[in-house]
């Protein structure tokens, strides 16, 4: 299926709009199923989004249906300023009727491997899975670095698109930090996929990538092509040199 492309003027109004297509996709889920996975991002958009969730949509769904889960997070406490948890948790999950329970955050603080290991086993005890026994999560979230990465398979880890694992333990290419991520084949059998992308920066990249040219096969995130759908929300800047 081809990606759905809709562009905005800017990251507050990409917040806006995606808050409103997830909450109403979250309602047509929730009456015709008792529980809803979805996975999560880090990012700026991803906090604006949650802002507006809290603001202005707290009471539009049937929260204690929904299961949260992260398609990354990088190897820190929660408490951390660089917790992808942390921040949703400020702004989001703090403000909603959402049993705790339903929130399946990556133990950051634990070490690494460890880690990716039992967050493996917690997907699989709650995403339901596809035909092919890979768990399918109904809604992830996504966003793309300059650098054309997705969750945190970055391009020197491209390998982890095709891993046999649910999560690996990544590392980012600068830092040298270490994160959990869910690979590739979990991230391609979800229901609906939405990439959330904002930013100057990102435009050449995702030019290549949408428009398949230049080196996008070097790049994660041209990788992700689900058998659901597929949703790109991005703003003017981002989308600065797609041809029309």
């Amino acid at each position: 299926m081809k990606p759905v492309i809709k562009k905005y003027s800017d990251n507050p109004e990409v917040a806006r709009s995606f808050a409103s297509e997830f909450v109403a996709k979250l309602q047509a889920l929730s009456s015709t199923q008792e529980l809803i996975t979805v996975s999560l991002s880090g990012g700026s958009t991803p906090k604006l989004l949650f802002q507006v969730l809290a603001e202005e949509h707290a009471n539009s769904v049937d929260w204690t249906k929904i299961h949260f889960f992260w398609g990354d997070e990088r190897c820190v406490p929660p408490s951390d300023a660089e917790s992808n948890f942390g921040e949703a948790s400020r702004l989001l999950l703090s403000k909603i009727n959402i049993p705790s329970n339903n929130i399946h955050r990556v133990l950051g603080e634990n070490e690494p491997s460890i880690e990716a290991s039992r967050y493996e086993k917690e997907i699989s005890s709650i995403v339901s899975q596809n035909s092919n026994g890979i768990p399918a999560f109904d809604i992830m979230i996504l966003g793309m670095g300059a650098d054309g990465h997705t969750a945190s398979i970055f391009p020197h880890e491209i390998n982890f698109l095709e891993s046999e694992r649910i999560c690996e333990v990544a590392t980012h290419p600068e830092s040298g930090q270490n994160r959990i991520t869910i690979t590739g084949k979990i991230i391609n059998a979800s229901s609906c996929i939405y990439f959330l992308i904002t930013g100057e920066s990102k435009a050449p990249i995702l030019a290549e990538i949408l428009q398949e040219s230049g080196r996008y096969r070097d790049y994660p995130t041209s990788h992700i092509i689900p058998e659901g759908e597929l949703f790109f929300f991005v703003d003017q800047s981002a989308a600065a040199q797609l041809d029309e």
